[in-house]
């Protein structure tokens, strides 16, 4: 059964930086689709950032040319690297996975 877990979600200040990271249990992480995913209070949920097996990546429109996805697949882990971050960025981060499965998310919150 794939399992992610995801960690470094926090409060920082607008401006600053955070990664996050999702470890995987999936013996066939090499060849997934991962993904990050946020939602925001009263919001739908959307997507961030996506890579693919052979390390291609999407980015939603807000995030372009301040977030950076990418993947350790020796580590089974994916990291979404958030730089110059806002406050709009607040929101629940999730991880997931093209086996159909979503980590339990992380609080990102950027005081204005």
């Amino acid at each position: 059964q794939v399992q992610l877990v995801e960690s470094g979600g926090g409060l920082v200040q607008a401006g600053a930086s955070l990664r996050l990271s999702c470890e995987a249990s999936d013996r066939l992480f090499g060849v997934r689709t991962m993904g990050w995913y946020r939602q925001a209070p009263g919001k739908q949920r959307e997507l961030v950032a996506s890579i693919i097996a052979s390390g291609g990546t999407n980015y939603g429109e807000s995030v372009k040319g301040r977030f950076t996805i990418f993947r350790d697949n020796a580590k089974k882990t994916v990291y979404l690297q958030m730089n110059s971050l806002k406050h709009e960025d607040t929101a629940v981060y999730f991880c997931w996975s093209n086996a159909n499965v979503w980590g339990q998310g992380t609080q990102v919150t950027v005081s204005a």
